[in-house]
């Protein structure tokens, strides 16, 4: 979760930074970095509270098979990513994401969006989501976002905290490979 202190329905982008950071001058090299990969952050109105869309996640995932589960979540976060900074809406809403990110970006017909909207509303996997969180602030000492963690099976995992270049990785994954 980006932020569990966030109030339940999120706050104002600004607000919360303001309170949070004192302002918001510290996004300033996030959106630069952001341009050249097409994440603009061009219409940052909110600070959600993350459980929901967590919970989002873990729907669909629920939903897939484990073929199609990486391609499913990856199409999840990034449409969750336009919602929320492209497109100026509030994903702690329950209303934005069966709407939003389930009809409109990934296509959900009209009794799949009133599935969701049930798993959503009932909490169904908040005590999920929570623990998997847990488990990983533990075992990885993970205390920001985004958190990374890479490795070969059987070996022990590299993790690393922040947004990264594109080089980072290569070099992580070149000396994981040596």
């Amino acid at each position: 979760m980006i932020d569990p202190g966030t109030k339940l329905e999120g706050e104002e982008y600004l607000a919360y930074n303001r309170r949070r950071w004192g302002g918001d001058g510290w996004t300033g090299h996030l959106r630069h970095s952001g341009k050249p990969v097409g994440a603009n952050f061009a219409n940052w109105k909110w600070w959600p509270h993350t459980l929901k869309a967590h919970q989002l996640v873990a729907y669909f995932e629920q939903k897939r098979n484990n073929q199609q589960q990486e391609d499913t979540t990856d199409r999840t976060n990034q449409a969750l990513f336009d919602v929320l900074y492209e497109e100026g809406e509030n994903p702690s809403s329950v209303d934005v994401l069966v709407e939003s990110v389930g009809v409109k970006k990934l296509g959900l017909s009209d009794w799949e969006a009133e599935e969701l909207r049930l798993f959503l509303e009932q909490d169904k996997a908040a005590a999920q989501v929570k623990q998997e969180i847990s488990e990983g602030r533990k075992k990885f000492k993970i205390s920001g976002v985004p958190y990374f963690v890479i490795g070969k099976e059987g070996q022990k995992p590299y993790g690393f905290s922040g947004a990264q270049p594109p080089e980072t990785f290569l070099e992580i994954f070149e000396e994981l490979a040596g």
